[in-house]
């Protein structure tokens, strides 16, 4: 791999590679926003110059006025997609030279999706586009490359050199993003591009009222879901043309749903794009139905890959419909909802009422009812209704199209005979199945694996592609032993002997013998197993009677375990849970313990609600049951759901759950913590919100993965790092159901499938914490008072505090407490007890954690700074160390006082009191340890007088409140500025986001004087300060100031603090 030590070589290799790669030789240099709306109009006029269009006659300024006025009202990448793919654009023509259509209205061509490489399209490269400022005391900008389709810049480009980790590049398009520069014409951009020569990210531009999440920063990867980094190989694949106009053109999604731009993955790219070339290449005469199936894990996005297979195949017209076929009514309402979402238009996806419906529009030959939405139930009745409800003729007209059906979750009910009457009706029809846990010889169902249903797998990206890719989280599946393994084996063994005590089984040979034969772990294991001759042999847990575990006592030990844990697991109610079952009379009956035993909690209920008249006292039960959930929902939430309107409680508890619409802002009044399931929502379900779930039921194979993965969707990685399981039914065998199917579903590569366990965690912060330790003491800070001085040496420092925290974070949600020191390995029944002992205290990751959010600046003051040749992770630089324990340190100069007023203290005692003191010292920022020194220098020298009651930690605040007045009574004789105006401000703890809210920065600066401000700045630059840089000099100070809570300001005629290190890439174009 090439390597580039300046950015400005790397540049021009990239722009060389993708000349060569399709984008035009010529590159537009450095242009300015005008010059980029110039070099549009032209494109335009060369591509609509007939005369049906623009006569011959070039558009005028006023004329792109008003496009780019279209563009500012529709103003977000999620909207401009729609304008981008759109096709045409209207405008009236203001060109006088067009007497043909002057003042009419025409329509522009501006972009084909179709035509890739083709027809009219153009590539063109603009090198270090100039970003005008958007408010004049901002500066203007330059990045380092934009692509344009058709004039228009949908990619933009920022690079950094080798060694300067493409996070900075990240950052540096946040920070354009937060300046508004993506706006007017550059709001065009789709897709953003952070590359270093060695890394490549790739997202979806969030606009200007969404967030960057870097769960959604993309590596691109090959067929085999091998990451692709060289930056060559992303020049040739990601970036060539006709990738990037298909990029653009078709795997992009509008989600109206989220509201945001989504960009496609490598892998869901390479499986629509099988199926559409298995579409395109279909003989339709050859009556061949099996089209293949996609294997993507759960939560990988199959149902936007299943859509754009759909748009790709009713786009290319290679078929006359495309059917999605969902195998739950339920699961159609929710897919219709999603596909609608991700529609160009929400009409192109045409929904069945009813099996008339459905009729209705496979005959159509409109070509709004090409993409059709039903469930397999309703379209699996469609030959026995055309007796009754169509001519023969219909079903004719209906078999002679081309119809692609493409089945989400293929791995459910459609290995039964509805799929096949549905391949009888339509024996021409082409079917693809999508699954993220198909169905092999070793979990085969009616005897048919997905193969056999659907053809061969056209693309595969398992369950540890997901994980390694951070596309899914991995789980932490615990083990509840609700009873002990030794009374278990004891209760089967008394059982299978015959006896009623263990003195009656030993008083007999036969029993005895038996009984020993249970006792045996040798001879019946706990779980269950296979043997080679291809034999069950059954365990401990398989002779355990389905009664056990329905007892009032077994139920109250694991509502019990769930209510002490929820806390810790919820993350304090942040997240929720779901609680899987075995039985209805379960569901209804944990549901009444939990209600008894926690108000606090809000709990319901989810499963078949249809009332069986024959049921007798079981179905009144269950109908009892029904009513008590809807009557404590409704009242919990307000609502009015009955029995008959259960549809759409299930809908109003998936929209809560989910956050979706009504419930995206969610209060914590409003969610909803548990819910307690059977079936439901255990497939087909997707929540970022559920972080945990707790099973009181066996599964195996493809429904153990599909449930587990409701708890696997991304969020804050430092919040949620995996997905927490705790199962409390035949705990042995479900371990064994795990490993089986994670042998079966992770392709063989289970690495990185599960989360350590809790002692493993600590094992891990003992090794981190200890590297550190040597780091800083290698470095010659032992008291660990300072960031090392070397690069290298922070860089290792902050790689392995985010390590540290890492393992801190997934090791509280396993109940890790500080005070607890010692963390017991092994688990019941594996022999000896082995203990792990908690190296680093709570002090020493304070001290770590105030170090590592002092590493952003150069000086250790953890303010400013540009590019760092290693990655900072906001989430921990964010986090509060109010936690810090002061006593220590109190206590420490309460016995320096006492021994200065002691006599006969020698100087060498007072010494190694002062020296513990300063130690003790490291807790606090650079700023507070400045205090507290010049503090206890001014005891030393009599400066200052010991007061009673007053500790250090009360000293270093008044000292530091000197020191903010001092800065701003500074600031008010240099500048003239109001000071309760600037006292409000640094009192509000303002971020750069809110510092102008209500307008009260503005007011500030309006006080400012500026034959003052004029005074001030020359003096402190040595030379005159023009007049019109007076605003700009002033809002970077007093910006620069408020967000750092009252730095010291420089004094005029202070040459060394010099201006002029503005950052940024203003005059670099870095």
């Amino acid at each position: 791999m090439i390597g580039f030590d300046k950015e400005a070589d790397f540049e021009k290799a990239l722009i060389a590679a993708l000349q060569s790669r399709g984008w035009e030789k010529r590159v537009l240099q450095r242009p300015t926003e005008q010059q980029l709306i110039e070099n549009w109009a032209d494109i335009l006029f060369e591509n609509n110059r007939d005369i049906d269009r623009l006569n011959h006659c070039p558009l005028v300024p006023e004329e792109m006025e008003e496009l780019l006025e279209q563009i500012k009202r529709l103003r977000t990448p999620l909207a401009l997609n729609g304008f981008i793919n759109g096709k045409t654009v209207a405008i009236t023509r203001k060109n006088p030279k067009d007497s043909l259509h002057y003042g009419k209205e025409v329509s522009l061509k501006i972009y084909d999706r179709m035509e890739i490489a083709a027809g009219q399209s153009r590539y063109q490269i603009a090198e270090q586009p100039i970003f005008s400022r958007r408010e004049k005391l901002l500066q203007d900008r330059r990045g380092d490359l934009m692509l344009l389709i058709n004039g228009m810049p949908v990619f933009h480009i920022e690079l950094k050199k080798s060694g300067i980790p493409v996070s900075e590049a990240c950052n540096q398009i946040q920070k354009y993003a937060h300046e508004g520069i993506f706006s007017g014409i550059f709001s065009l951009v789709q897709v953003f591009v952070a590359m270093n020569p060695e890394e490549t990210l790739y997202f979806a531009n969030p606009g200007p009222d969404g967030k960057f999440n870097p769960d959604f920063f993309f590596h691109w990867a090959d067929f085999n879901n091998e990451p692709i980094n060289d930056w060559r190989r992303i020049a040739a694949d990601l970036l060539s043309i006709p990738m990037a106009h298909k990029l653009i053109g078709f795997y992009t999604v509008a989600d109206d749903s989220d509201g945001v731009l989504k960009v496609m993955r490598s892998y869901q790219y390479y499986a629509a794009s099988r199926i559409s070339d298995r579409v395109s290449r279909n003989d339709w005469t050859e009556g061949k139905q099996l089209g293949g199936y996609v294997w993507h894990t759960t939560g990988s996005g199959k149902t936007m890959s299943s859509f754009k297979s759909a748009q790709l195949i009713a786009n290319s017209r290679d078929a006359d419909k495309v059917v999605f076929l969902m195998d739950r009514i339920e699961l159609g309402t929710q897919s219709l909802k999603e596909y609608r979402a991700f529609a160009d238009d929400a009409d192109d996806i045409q929904e069945t009422e009813d099996t008339i419906a459905l009729i209705g529009k496979l005959k159509s030959a409109d070509p709004r009812n090409t993409l059709i939405v039903s469930s397999i139930q309703k379209m699996s009745r469609i030959r026995e209704d055309a007796a009754g409800k169509m001519r023969s003729s219909d079903l004719e007209s209906m078999k002679s199209k081309r119809i692609v059906f493409i089945v989400d979750e293929c791995h459910r009910s459609t290995f039964g005979e509805m799929l096949s009457t549905i391949k009888d009706t339509f024996p021409n029809a082409l079917f693809f199945g999508f699954t993220g846990t198909p169905v092999f010889d070793e979990n085969v169902r009616a005897l048919s694996t997905t193969a056999d249903v659907f053809g061969d797998e056209l693309h595969r990206y398992s369950i540890a592609d997901g994980i390694r890719d951070g596309n899914v989280l991995g789980f932490d599946p615990s083990m509840v032993m609700v009873y002990k393994d030794k009374e278990l084996r004891r209760t089967v063994a008394l059982l299978e002997a015959g006896a009623a005590s263990e003195e009656e089984a030993l008083a007999d040979p036969k029993r005895s013998e038996r009984y020993y034969h249970f006792l045996s772990e040798q001879k019946i294991p706990m779980a269950g197993r296979w043997g080679k001759d291809g034999k069950y042999q059954k365990g401990i847990e398989d002779y355990v009677p389905t009664a056990q575990y329905e007892t009032d006592s077994y139920q109250e030990a694991v509502v019990s375990d769930i209510l002490e844990n929820w806390q810790c697991m919820s993350r304090n109610g942040k997240f929720h849970a779901i609680f899987a079952v075995s039985s209805i009379p379960e569901a209804i009956r944990y549901y009444k313990k939990f209600r008894e035993k926690s108000s606090a909690l809000k709990i319901t209920g989810l499963f078949d609600s249809s009332i069986d008249n024959a049921g007798g006292q079981s179905s009144l039960e269950k109908e009892d049951g029904l009513k008590e959930m809807l009557s404590d929902y409704n009242a919990m939430f307000g609502q009015s759901f009955d029995i008959g309107g259960y549809a759409g409680f299930k809908k109003d508890v998936a929209a809560r759950l989910s956050h979706k619409k009504p419930y995206e802002r969610i209060g914590a009044e409003q969610q909803l913590n548990l819910l307690i399931v059977v079936n439901q929502m255990l497939t087909g379900f997707d929540s970022k919100w559920i972080n945990t779930l707790y099973m009181d039921k066996v599964l195996r194979y493809q429904n153990l993965i599909q449930a587990f993965s409701r708890t696997n969707r991304l969020f804050n990685i430092n919040e949620k790092p995996f997905g927490s399981i705790r199962c409390y039914r035949m705990p042995h065998s479900m371990k064994r159901n795990i490993e089986d199917a994670v042998k079966l579903y992770s392709g063989d590569r289970p690495m990185g499938l599960f989360a350590d366990h809790l002692p493993e965690h600590v094992e891990h912060m003992n090794l981190s914490s200890k590297e550190m330790l040597e780091l800083f003491r290698a470095s010659g800070i032992p008291e660990l008072d300072r960031l090392p001085e070397e690069e290298a040496e922070r860089a290792k420092f902050a790689k392995l505090f985010r390590e540290f925290s890492t393992y801190l974070q997934a090791a509280q949600i396993q109940g890790f407490r500080w005070d607890k020191r010692l963390y017991e390995r092994t688990e019941e029944g594996e022999g000896e007890k082995d203990f792990v002992e908690l190296f680093p205290t709570e002090e020493m990751y304070v001290i770590f954690l105030q170090r590592y959010k002092e590493l952003r600046s150069s000086d250790g003051s953890g303010e400013g700074g540009g590019d760092l040749s290693f990655p900072i992770d906001p989430y921990l630089t964010e986090q509060s160390t109010g936690v810090i324990d002061y006593n220590y340190m109190n206590s420490r100069f309460e016995k320096w006082k006492k021994e200065l007023d002691q006599p006969g203290i020698s100087p060498e005692a007072l010494e190694e009191t002062l020296t513990e003191l300063h130690k003790s010292f490291a807790f606090l920022s650079q700023e507070d340890q400045r205090y507290a020194s010049l503090f206890l220098h001014d005891v030393q020298t009599g400066d200052v007088e010991l007061q009673d009651g007053m500790s250090l930690s009360d000293y270093i605040s008044k000292y530091r409140g000197d020191a903010r007045r001092e800065e701003v009574d500074r600031l008010h004789r240099y500048l003239g500025v109001e000071e309760k105006l600037v006292y409000d401000l640094l009192d509000a703890n303002v971020t750069e986001d809110n510092i102008n809210e209500y307008g009260r920065f503005d007011a500030l600066k309006g006080t400012v004087i500026r034959e003052k401000a004029q005074e001030y700045f020359t003096g402190l630059d040595g030379k005159a300060m023009p007049a019109f840089r007076i605003k700009q000099r002033v809002n970077a100070l007093l910006t620069d100031f408020i967000l750092s809570g009252g730095k010291e300001i420089p004094s005029p005629g202070d040459r060394e603090k010099e201006n002029g290190k503005s950052g940024g890439r203003e005059e670099e174009g870095e």
